[in-house]
């Protein structure tokens, strides 16, 4: 769960940013998922990665400032793609929460990721919908953690 996509952003992180530093120029980007900002169920592993993402953007961020490499972060919804495929079950895990959010194609995202990277943008969350949810994360936490909860999927533990 780590390997991807957590050391993969590490290791090309590390191999593209020394000569980032040397020109003064240059902008990373890390493809994150909201489970990173708003935690839920059956996702501990896959959250865990994302969590850490996110913390290796943030310091990333910190530590190149004035240096002329920018940080930035893509968050999206639920991407079509082979992911769902390739891991049975993981998408019965999603909470019915992100039900109100489109489920976006590859190229959706791609484009999301190129404009944040030409404006050289901090943070993006694609689509509105989404970015919508986030901000009212931020604002009341607990509320959105309780409908995450409430929306995911139960434990036979669980009452």
């Amino acid at each position: 769960m780590m390997a991807a996509p957590f050391f993969a952003a590490v290791y090309v992180t590390r191999a593209f940013l020394p000569a980032m530093i040397e020109r003064g120029t240059g902008y990373i980007v890390t493809v994150n998922a909201p489970i990173a900002f708003v935690a839920w169920q059956g996702a501990a592993g896959y959250g865990a990665a994302r969590w850490a993402l996110r913390g290796l953007s943030e310091v990333l961020r910190a530590d190149l400032r004035g240096s002329g490499v920018n940080v930035g972060q893509v968050v999206s919804a639920k991407v079509a793609s082979g992911y769902f495929e390739h891991n049975p079950g993981v998408e019965e895990q999603l909470p019915g929460i992100g039900k109100l959010t489109k489920t976006l194609s590859p190229e959706d995202v791609a484009g999301t990721i190129v404009r944040a990277i030409e404006r050289e943008r901090r943070f993006v969350v694609t689509p509105l919908t989404l970015a919508i949810m986030m901000r009212f994360a931020v604002h009341f936490p607990r509320l959105i953690a309780s409908i995450v909860q409430r929306t995911g999927v139960s434990r036979p533990d669980q009452t």
